[in-house]
């Protein structure tokens, strides 16, 4: 019993590491389904607890190395899954400058090293026997059983009316719509907010044609816009009417570009499709006023319908490239 629950909660935590992970990557309709299979994971990990438990108490009896690290991996384990609750009936969404959703998360990832040691350091092989008809139904069980309790949680949380049943189709609360000044701040990581001064900040176009350098009163000059949600991997979305110039008017010709990469002062970048420039406003303005140091100022990039991580702040940088646009990490590390 205790191989097969190890290799069953192996399995649900790769799969709720993966579907999250796909989960973030969109801000479009694949993110629901994905959200989906992810609690589903979530909630087979809390079915295996009482059988992992018993696994436990045997192995609390014999002394073994790495204990502590193995006590650190089920704590940061039931972390992440008590900051996903928390985030998914919205009973606790913030908590100063955190929020559950970065609980999750970060409780998340600093469980993926200690589980990647953990199956190293006691590995769990597979057998044929795995395969056979009754431990294929026991699974499905488990599954099912997991898959009711995601069912009954969402009804739950509908019936009780709970804050969790505003979430968009993303899992983000809605914050600060049409709002501005209300709209939360938050950046990628470790990135922080550089303050620029306009007079001096420079935009530095790089295509077929050659390179231009564009001053923040040319870019002023100009007022697309979009009406666009802002839909941020720490777990709110905000939509909000921005201006400034589409990328396509900065960069009138890719030759044989295949993509664009967009870079900000602080050495972030995302790499775009070249078929995108037309979609895509370097924002100057939000709300009609010009965008605040946190915000992104001199300029941003508005991306709809991408996560906010895509949103480049403090652009100095647009550069046509011969490389693919998926050639980058699927998330940045910086």
């Amino acid at each position: 019993m205790g191989r097969r629950t190890n290799l069953a909660l192996l399995a649900a935590l790769s799969a709720a590491f993966a579907t999250g992970w796909l989960a973030f990557a969109y801000a479009t309709a694949p993110a629901r389904w994905s959200l989906v299979l992810h609690a589903t994971t979530g909630f087979a990990i809390l079915v295996l607890v009482p059988w992992k438990s018993i696994v436990i108490r045997r192995g609390v009896r014999r002394r073994r190395p790495g204990r502590p690290a193995s006590v650190a991996l089920g704590v940061l384990v039931l972390a992440s899954l008590l900051g996903g609750v928390l985030h998914a009936t919205g009973l606790l969404r913030w908590w100063g400058a955190y929020t559950a959703m970065e609980l999750h998360v970060g409780a998340a990832l600093l469980a993926v090293p200690l589980a990647v040691w953990h199956v190293l350091a006691r590995p769990v092989r597979p057998r044929r026997i795995d395969l056979a008809r009754r431990t294929l139904l026991r699974q499905g069980a488990t599954l099912a059983v997991a898959g009711a309790a995601y069912g009954a949680s969402e009804a739950a949380v509908r019936l009780l009316r709970l804050p969790g049943q505003e979430r968009r189709f993303t899992g983000s609360y809605e914050a600060g719509s049409f709002q501005p000044e209300l709209m939360p701040v938050s950046s990628w990581m470790f990135d922080q907010v550089p303050v620029l001064d306009p007079a001096r900040w420079r935009l530095r176009v790089s295509g077929p044609s050659g390179v231009r350098e564009w001053t923040y009163e040319e870019l002023m000059a100009y007022d697309d816009r979009i009406r666009a949600v802002l839909d941020c991997t720490g777990g709110f979305w905000s939509g909000q009417d921005w201006s400034g110039v589409l990328l396509s008017r900065l960069v009138p010709e890719i030759g044989a570009g295949r993509s664009v990469r967009i870079a900000s002062h602080t050495g972030y970048d995302r790499r775009f499709p070249a078929g995108d420039l037309s979609r895509l406003l370097l924002a100057t303005r939000l709300g009609g006023r010009p965008l605040s140091p946190e915000h992104g100022h001199p300029g941003r990039l508005v991306a709809a319908d991408r996560r906010g991580f895509w949103w480049v702040k403090w652009v100095v940088h647009v550069e046509v490239e011969g490389l693919p646009h998926w050639l980058q990490l699927p998330f940045p590390l910086q």
